[in-house]
């Protein structure tokens, strides 16, 4: 079996990273052994590259409040692994940042989740995460997947990204506050709480 240095090192050796490599730009991703919850977003921002610091934002802010964790138990537990559908900043786009690269979760996510026996949920956050792990195909809307996160329980809880941008959004879909923000805190303080 490899273990998580193995498969960062392989990440890092993949001539689809060379660029961030040759920088010194290191795979941003954690995956604890004893990782209760698996946090699947888009990609690190440019902010968490910097500081190589996964979450460290107004974004991680509202999903540590979304989850009813504090700042020590996300980062210290050792209950949250954090593995994106891409390990590295893709950059800037015209609203936001890029997508995360094709085939990079393909490549990379089961080697590691194949280490991290006792994940019992994986919070998907935004429509890449949720359209590779749902298998979703076409044009499913992601409120329509969020308003049914039930469905997807208990394996899967799909979200909306906490990004502060997504405040219209959540103005216009109350049901996301009232609802799924307090049954996400449920689940998750059921499972670090055992």
């Amino acid at each position: 079996m490899e273990t998580l240095e193995d498969i960062k090192k392989a990440i890092m050796d993949d001539p689809q990273n060379q660029s961030y490599t040759e920088r010194g730009i290191e795979p941003l991703f954690a995956a604890p052994k004893t990782a209760r919850i698996n946090i699947v977003g888009q990609a690190p921002g440019i902010k968490a590259q910097e500081t190589r610091l996964y979450w460290n934002d107004k974004s991680g802010d509202r999903l540590r409040e979304w989850m009813g964790v504090d700042y020590d138990t996300f980062y210290h537990s050792g209950y949250f692994a954090v593995i994106p559908m891409d390990f590295y900043f893709p950059g800037h786009g015209k609203s936001g940042d890029l997508p995360p690269r094709k085939g990079f979760a393909k490549k990379w996510h089961q080697p590691i989740l194949e280490l991290l026996p006792d994940l019992e949920l994986t919070i998907l956050i935004g429509q890449y995460a949720q359209k590779y792990y749902l298998h979703q195909k076409g044009t499913v809307k992601l409120t329509d997947t969020v308003y049914h996160y039930q469905d997807y329980l208990p394996e899967f809880f799909p979200l909306v990204h906490p990004s502060p941008r997504n405040q219209i959004w959540m103005a216009k879909n109350p049901w996301f506050t009232k609802t799924v923000i307090p049954d996400l805190k449920e689940y998750v303080q059921k499972i670090i709480s055992r």
